[in-house]
Formats: C-alpha cells, sequence, structure tokens
C-alpha cells in the first residue's frame, strides 16, 4: 500500500514582513495609482460592471465602455428589463459575450431577491452564477470597504515573486496559498487601497514580462529578485 506524501505548508510571512510590505505598496499607489472611474465610487453595481468588464480585457478598451453602459444601464432593474439582444450588441466589441449574460443574470437575480441591489456577504455574493471568489472580494473591498482579500492573475503573480519564488505558481495547492497569503496581508485599514495597489503594482511594476527590477520598491525582499524568465 502507497504511502500518501504529506505536502509541508509554506510559510507565512511574519508580522514585520507583513507591514513592511503594506508600508512600502501603500506609499508606492499613493504616487503612482491609475486614475479610473471605478475608483471614485462605492455603488456595488458599478464595481460589478468594472469588475466584469475588465476580465481578460485591458482597461484602456474597458474606460469607454464603462462610461457608455452605465449611461444606458444606470442600475440593476435597468439591465435587468432590457432585450438580452441590446445587451450584447452594447457590449461590443469587448468580446467574450457570455460575460453580459453574466452580468444581465446577475442584475435579474439581485432585483428578483435583493431589491435590486447587491449583498456585502460573501456567501450571498457567491451563491451569484457569474461572481466567484476574486469578485466577491472585489465587491466587498470596494464597495463595501470590507476586509477582504482578492487574487487575480496580477496580485498571483505579485504575491508569487516577492513572497514565494519556487514552485508552480499555477498548481491548485499554490494558489490556495497565494489566497491565504491575500488574506494574511490585507490590512485593517486602508482596504480599498490596499488590494487596488496591489493590482496596479502587478499591471504597472511588476508585470508577466520585463518587470520593472530597477524601480522596484519590493527588491530588497523580493524572493524572485533579479527576477530571471525562469522565475
Amino acid at each position: 500500500m502507497a504511502v500518501k506524501k504529506k505536502v509541508r505548508a509554506l510559510p507565512l510571512p511574519v508580522p514585520a514582513d507583513r507591514r513592511r510590505f503594506r508600508h512600502r505598496l501603500l506609499s508606492w499607489y499613493r504616487r503612482h495609482g491609475r486614475d479610473l472611474p471605478w475608483r471614485k465610487t462605492d455603488d456595488p453595481y458599478h464595481i460589478l460592471v468594472s469588475e466584469i468588464m475588465l476580465q481578460q480585457t485591458q482597461v484602456d478598451r474597458v474606460l469607454p465602455k464603462y462610461a457608455e453602459w452605465l449611461a444606458k444601464y444606470p442600475s440593476m432593474a435597468v439591465l435587468a428589463s432590457a432585450p438580452e439582444q441590446e445587451v450584447t450588441e452594447t457590449w461590443y466589441p469587448l468580446g467574450y459575450n457570455i460575460r453580459p449574460r453574466r452580468l444581465q443574470s446577475i442584475a435579474r437575480e439581485a432585483v428578483a431577491s435583493y431589491g435590486g441591489e447587491l449583498p456585502s456577504d460573501e456567501a450571498t455574493l457567491l451563491s451569484f452564477k457569474g461572481i466567484g471568489a476574486y469578485t466577491a472580494g472585489a465587491i466587498r473591498s470596494f464597495a463595501f470597504r470590507e476586509r477582504a482579500a482578492i487574487l487575480d492573475t496580477n496580485v498571483a503573480r505579485v504575491l508569487f515573486r516577492v513572497f514565494v519564488a519556487k514552485g508552480d505558481p499555477k498548481s491548485p495547492s499554490m494558489k490556495r496559498h497565494l489566497w491565504t497569503l491575500s488574506e494574511t496581508l490585507v490590512p485593517s485599514r486602508h482596504v480599498f487601497d490596499f488590494n487596488q495597489a496591489l493590482m496596479d503594482f502587478g499591471a504597472m511594476v511588476c508585470v508577466a514580462r520585463n518587470p520593472k527590477c530597477l524601480v522596484c520598491p519590493m527588491a530588497r525582499s523580493c524572493r524572485a529578485y533579479p527576477f530571471t524568465p525562469d522565475t
């Protein structure tokens, strides 16, 4: 009978390292963070629209469509009652047309069960088809200012490089560890800025190819520094 090998849990950063990371990240964000329209609202519907649009789509393509969409569908109720074909056509040219259908489905469920509003608790948000762990965390932290972790592609890359740097970043066990790491790092204050900063940092400095290591405020403590393509 084969003996199942026990996998040792990866360590989490100690409190001093967490504080240092938060401080450096927030300091960078206050100087370099992007000025984006969905960062000027706490409307859960507006946050949801931005998050669905940003899935697999670059920010510069989303910006004009975000404004157009909210002008045409300013609330969950308006979106829920719109003709499905019209909704898909309005989404053009963002692509991945399952996304507008998911968005309208969420709107219809919110209207039918929650008075046209998105709830703030994680379990209920996750019960909506089309809202996963990342989107639920984004809504909770950006709209409701709750202490909630996020983990998208950019955030996972930053956390893996800075705190891990070894192993397969795409494996299920590593993804679970990165979620735990993200949850550990979320501060009790400035949650909105911290999570937005993580995404900006991954999009602007700790990019997939040719990261800007020479100007990175995390370089001194980054386990992947200096970055090589095999890291």
